[in-house]
């Protein structure tokens, strides 16, 4: 019996080469356009018109139904609260990730199961293969667009009714089959920004949810290691051992609110360096949240950036279990990163510490740690410290 699929179209050309793909090998295929965001929808920044126009065009020519669903309040509730309280708290978060296990592959899945789908594909570039009766999360062929790392937090059953066409497929080779189908979005740039809600001014877009306040931008004295400076200022109040404990440094400039900030930030500051011949460029290297400061250091190698070990929580295994301890990794720390070497050193229960072979480059708090045996993604969790 022909196999039902609901493909995600956002009217770019992996979703709409997926569509095409699945059609050619024998699906029955349905098209499902998501608008996600709402509020501000005419404005220069959200293109949903556009893309829903770009995804019907697509449908068209690939000779398939295509329907359109509202998630917008879902999104809102899943996914850009859970931004704003990570932000509001000092923390970076990545909302792709949650959208992809909250949105793309939860209330649409719920939705295409209503439509009488078997399963649902998207244009991610990953894989996902079955074997002993579970199913595993792989990287995508094309290392340069691998979106393993945003997908880590799917489940089982999840798995279960995923498809990938384009996880063997060059992006190079997914344009050339759009061209050569007259898929007209087959030169459309790739999308960009926070998901769903698009490329805009980041700063100015945050300050509409949260308060901002202006605090002092701070650089330890040289030498001096602020790492438990930050352990007792991460919270509301300084921790009793922080109080009146402050390491040697000095004030070199302010800051317009610490949410519209992240560890390793180098442009924006606007405290001189590098270019106007002041000296090396300053990057941020932590949050002083108890005393509204953010820490600055100049250097890109500076020991402050350098780390060789992390703490995450809130975990999440693919197959549904921990992996062991006795034995390396590799992990990724942001997407696009190359596979570090690393082990699992303490695991208990939701909570788990990572040491590295070699020093990371600005870890920050809020992103995901993801972690591979080889090609296989096994899951992660969200950077604590």
């Amino acid at each position: 019996m022909t196999k039902h699929v609901v493909v995600g179209m956002s009217g770019g050309v992996d979703s709409s080469v997926s569509a095409l793909l699945l059609k050619q090998q024998g699906y029955e295929v349905t098209g499902l356009f998501m608008k996600n965001w709402e509020d501000d929808d005419d404005d220069e920044y959200c293109s949903s018109r556009e893309d829903l126009i770009d995804a019907v065009s697509a449908a068209d020519v690939i000779g398939i139904p295509i329907e359109a669903a509202n998630f917008a309040a879902e999104y809102k509730d899943r996914v850009f609260a859970y931004f704003l309280r990570e932000y509001g708290a000092g923390r970076t978060p990545n909302p792709d990730i949650l959208c992809n296990s909250e949105i793309k592959f939860k209330a649409f899945l719920d939705h295409a199961m209503r439509l009488g789908a078997d399963a649902i594909a998207m244009g991610h570039y990953a894989k996902v293969r079955e074997r002993d009766g579970l199913f595993q999360l792989l990287k995508a062929d094309d290392a340069s667009k691998d979106q393993s790392y945003f997908l880590h937090r799917l489940n089982q059953a999840q798995l279960s009714r995923a498809i990938f066409p384009l996880g063997g497929l060059l992006k190079a080779e997914v344009r050339e089959i759009a061209r050569k189908h007259g898929l007209a979005n087959h030169a459309k740039r790739d999308s960009t920004g926070i998901c769903f809600i698009g490329e805009r001014p980041f700063r100015e877009f945050l300050n509409r949810y949260l308060p901002t306040q202006p605090g002092d931008m701070w650089a330890p004295s040289k030498g001096v290691d602020i790492s438990d400076y930050l352990k007792g200022s991460a919270a509301a109040a300084p921790a009793p051992s922080s109080r009146g404990c402050t390491p040697p440094g000095k004030v070199v400039g302010q800051h317009q609110g610490l949410a519209f900030y992240t560890i390793g930030q180098r442009q924006g500051l606007g405290i001189g360096g590098g270019k106007d011949g002041t000296g090396e460029p300053w990057f941020v290297t932590g949050k002083d949240m108890a005393r509204n400061r953010l820490i600055v250091v100049q250097g890109h190698d500076h020991p402050a950036l350098l780390k060789s070990s992390l703490d995450a929580i809130d975990l999440h295994w693919v197959s549904g279990h921990a992996p062991g301890t006795t034995r390396g990794y590799g992990a990724k720390i942001r997407y696009r990163q190359h596979d570090a070497a690393c082990r699992i050193a303490t695991l208990d229960g939701d909570r788990a510490s990572f040491v590295f072979d070699e020093p990371q480059w600005a870890i920050t708090p809020g992103q995901s740690v993801v972690v591979y045996d080889g090609a296989v993604c096994l899951g992660g969790g969200i950077i604590e410290r």
